[in-house]
């Protein structure tokens, strides 16, 4: 698009093809996807877009007519040749720049495979402005330029970190489980145990450490699950403070339905050690306020996630929807060395001494 792309003042980027739209705004500063309930955009992704138009490399350039737009796949409106219009505003909706992206250009890689010579995209066909008499050849196919807003989302997510309890309450509540322990590295406690129920450390190790590197496909405007079944709750509390209650609603395909809410109960003081020396408290004092201070940062950035449900992997989510049968160990079976009377064998009689 040339070096008089002007970068900086693009406030607004509406993608188009067919019925399909993505609108990327800018507000307050910050990039959001409107199709997402304006949740964030990924910034780095939509910078380096914008920076790769304005240094894009016009290969060649052709003479074409109206009805050789279709077969450049940049005819106007819903067919399946038509192009995908790229607008750009400013922050007054002023419009900066459109560009129509139509045929990628394909170069053959000189390997052959069963199907032929395999070939990869290394331009695409363009149309800048409202010329339609000239098509420009660019030197990249953007491929990521499409209508679809789930690839422009920020992918930043909550991280759940030292758990020390774990509730799952299920709607069948003799599913319901709660695990806790004394220490980071302390051995996890069934809580609320039955006659006979003891935790299996093998069975119980997939749900300790839940959500600790979650991820996401797509969002919904707004924090409350849709349908009618009762959701699973999840509640975590860490040792940093950090208190989450997650509600995993009704898996469609390969997703569940999820929202997060978060608060803080920090300690309010350090408890000095027996036998503490000054140097040392010193020392586990800094350390001490450092670790507050990252708690209530984090507080703050995982709180923004709390405005949006979100459609969550189900690998993301499974390992910690272990029903409380399924974390107990297998009960033992007494087994007695004595034969039951109708197994037993029959006593042996001796025989009579011959006369």
């Amino acid at each position: 698009m040339g070096d008089n792309f002007p970068v900086n003042d693009v406030a607004h980027v509406s993608v188009q093809h067919g019925t399909n739209e993505l609108n990327l705004v800018k507000k307050d500063d910050v990039w959001c996807v409107r199709e997402r309930g304006d949740y964030p955009a990924n910034f780095s992704q939509l910078s380096d877009l914008l920076k790769k138009l304005r240094d894009l490399k016009v290969v060649q350039t052709e003479d074409i007519g109206p009805s050789q737009l279709a077969r450049m796949e940049l005819a106007r409106g819903q067919g399946s040749n038509s192009a995908v219009v790229v607008q750009f505003d400013d922050q007054s909706g002023k419009s900066i720049r459109t560009l129509l992206l139509g045929k990628k250009h394909v170069k053959k890689s000189g390997q052959s495979s069963p199907e032929g010579d395999e070939a990869f995209p290394n331009g695409r066909y363009v149309e800048v402005g409202t010329n339609a008499t000239q098509v420009a050849l660019i030197s990249d196919p953007l491929e990521s330029l499409d209508a679809n807003p789930d690839p422009w989302l920020n992918k930043d997510f909550f991280k759940v970190e030292k758990p020390k309890m774990i509730e799952v309450d299920f709607p069948v509540a003799t599913n319901s489980w709660k695990l806790t322990r004394e220490t980071e590295t302390g051995d996890w406690k069934l809580a609320n145990t039955n006659a006979g129920e003891e935790l299996d450390s093998s069975k119980s190790s997939g749900v300790t450490s839940p959500f600790n590197s979650p991820t996401f496909n797509s969002v919904l405007a707004g924090a409350k699950l849709s349908g009618t079944n009762q959701p699973t709750v999840v509640k975590i509390e860490t040792f940093d403070g950090l208190n989450y209650t997650i509600n995993v609603g009704d898996k469609t395909n390969d997703d569940y339905l999820l929202t997060l809410a978060v608060t803080a109960k920090p300690a309010a003081a350090r408890v000095p050690g027996k036998d503490e020396k000054p140097d040392d408290k010193l020392k586990l004092d800094a350390e001490f306020k450092d670790a507050q201070q990252k708690a209530a940062e984090k507080l703050k950035q995982e709180q923004a996630y709390q405005q949006w449900t979100y459609l969550v992997p189900s690998w993301t989510v499974d390992p910690v929807l272990k029903e409380r049968s399924q974390l107990l160990a297998e009960k033992k079976t007494e087994t007695s060395d004595k034969l039951s009377e109708t197994n037993q064998m029959p006593a042996v009689v001796p025989l009579p001494e011959k006369q």
